[in-house]
């Protein structure tokens, strides 16, 4: 079996692009991948046009490992996010191709299921005004959905500081949250790379009576010793630390790893070569004895086959969700998408060959690709409605 063509398709939602990779093969098989690429997709469209022709054409779909490090290695150039997106949409499509040949769900292939349900955290489910009665009542549909878990960015445009009046907004939202969901649901305060080590450390002991679930991304990932020195002055208050969605390569988690700075691990399947290379990842930090709960900002595709990696890691912790409310209508992409299970708020294994999902090519031609900036600095970015171009 040959790879005969790679085919990208994109999804145009107000905020983002989903961009789904169709990998089909001379015997008529074809499985397909997914990547959301914020701000940046035809610059993905531009690698995976180049990395067909000199790649991934005329591969087996089955020999995962040479084709991803040919793309990895062959290219002399150092590993960017745009590449490790590109090639972990064509390896989530070649696992699924995989699956289908052999029957089999593509948890299978990576050793089997540890576990019978896959617990799930809600994001994008506060486009609301940023008041504590908004945030309340957003909170209680979460809530009202199953989920025992949910993420928010209280910090609006915050970047590096925090003027007191926002400081003490960022706590109302997050007082008014844990009033809204009670004591037995979890909430993880996401951060965003926002902040300097001296108020991300303010933040986290001021929002620690809250009791969250962890703290996320504190300070920019590309100085990973900040992160240390707010991991260290923030430890004693037994609330974790988690990071990991724009670290993209081994490279990158090694330092993570070594130098202990974090608890929580959540690359992006999407975002670092794919599944075979996250569970790479999952592994090694299990040697750390660190959990991992994989970024997910994807449409159901990515979600699928995050849902995979769960069902077949054992140190897995929980999966982030949006498609229950950012721009939930994307669900109609595919068929043979799980739900959540609102008594548990976790997801069931995935059933079907491959990645147990088929796609709607004319759903997406309904919705086509959107000229669009999305700006976490912005006033008001929760509402997820980004920028459009100028008119000319």
């Amino acid at each position: 079996m040959k790879i005969s063509a790679v085919r990208p398709l994109v999804l145009g939602t107000p905020w983002r692009n989903l961009t789904y990779v169709v990998v089909e093969t001379d015997e008529g098989l074809r499985g397909v991948g997914e990547v959301r690429m914020v701000n940046h997709t035809e610059s993905l469209l531009g690698y995976l046009n180049e990395a067909a022709r000199h790649h991934i054409l005329g591969s087996d779909p089955f020999r995962i490992e040479d084709l991803t490090q040919r793309m990895f290695r062959r290219d002399f150039a150092r590993p960017s996010e745009i590449m490790m997106s590109a090639i972990a949409a064509v390896e989530i499509a070649c696992w699924d191709i995989m699956g289908q040949a052999l029957n089999v769900p593509v948890y299978q292939l990576l050793g089997g299921a540890v576990r019978e349900r896959i617990p799930a955290y809600a994001n994008g489910w506060y486009t609301v005004e940023r008041s504590p009665a908004e945030f309340h009542a957003a909170a209680k549909r979460v809530a009202a959905r199953g989920y025992r878990a949910l993420k928010v960015d209280p910090f609006g445009a915050g970047f590096y500081e925090l003027s007191r009046t926002e400081k003490r907004r960022a706590i109302s939202l997050i007082e008014a949250i844990r009033a809204a969901v009670g004591e037995e649901i979890d909430i993880f305060i996401e951060m965003h790379g926002r902040f300097n080590a001296a108020t991300a450390t303010e933040m986290i002991r001021e929002l620690a009576r809250f009791t969250p679930g962890w703290f996320e991304e504190p300070v920019p990932p590309e100085n990973l010793a900040v992160l240390k020195k707010v991991s260290d002055a923030t430890g004693p208050l037994g609330i974790p630390i988690a990071t990991g969605e724009r670290l993209h390569t081994p490279y990158e988690f090694r330092e993570l790893f070594e130098l202990q700075a974090a608890d929580i691990v959540q690359a992006d399947i999407t975002h670092t070569g794919g599944l075979l290379a996250s569970k790479k990842i999952a592994a090694w930090a299990d040697a750390y004895y660190m959990l991992i709960a994989p970024h997910n900002v994807c449409g159901p595709v990515g979600t699928a086959a995050a849902l995979h990696l769960a069902a077949s890691t054992t140190n897995f912790k929980i999966q982030e969700h949006f498609n229950d409310f950012a721009d939930a209508w994307v669900k109609d992409v595919v068929t043979g998408m799980p739900e959540v299970d609102p008594a548990d708020g976790s997801f069931p294994l995935p059933s079907g060959p491959g990645l147990g999902v088929k796609l709607n090519e004319d759903f997406i031609a309904a919705h086509p690709h959107k000229d669009v900036f999305f700006d976490l600095f912005k006033q008001d970015w929760q509402y997820r409605q980004a920028e459009q171009p100028a008119a000319q």
